[in-house]
């Protein structure tokens, strides 16, 4: 039984091995470099940097975003269910229960959210 295992312990300390010996080497050979403030500012092209790096973007952008993908993958989880649901339903009422829960969970999230404003662009 431990025999189906060793190929796979065997792999995870080789990975393991081999991060800890790239994290020592990073850090014993890092220190040989000399820092200054002309090698920690900014490159920009040989420009002297002006202003500050990229401007904040506000967290709706990101907020929206996760809201995409989460009703995006609704989508994706509906579709083959959608083409497949004439013969699934045939074989038990289970399925017609079990999605819509499923809708039934998303939809609560959307009103969630609309609720909370996450949609709201002011």
């Amino acid at each position: 039984m431990l025999s189906d295992y060793l190929p796979v312990l065997l792999q995870i300390l080789i990975v393991i091995g081999f991060a800890a010996l790239v994290l020592i080497l990073s850090v014993v050979c890092g220190r040989s470099a000399k820092r200054n403030a002309t090698k920690d500012s900014p490159y920009e092209c040989g420009m002297l940097p002006v202003g500050e790096g990229s401007p904040r973007f506000s967290v709706k952008f990101y907020l929206v975003a996760m809201l995409f993908v989460i009703f995006d993958i609704e989508v994706v989880f509906m579709y083959p269910w959608a083409l497949q649901l004439r013969d699934l339903a045939m074989q038990s009422p289970v399925v017609l229960v079990s999605m819509a829960g499923f809708a039934g969970t998303l939809a609560f999230a959307y009103v969630y959210a609309l609720k909370k404003g996450a949609l709201n662009w002011k």
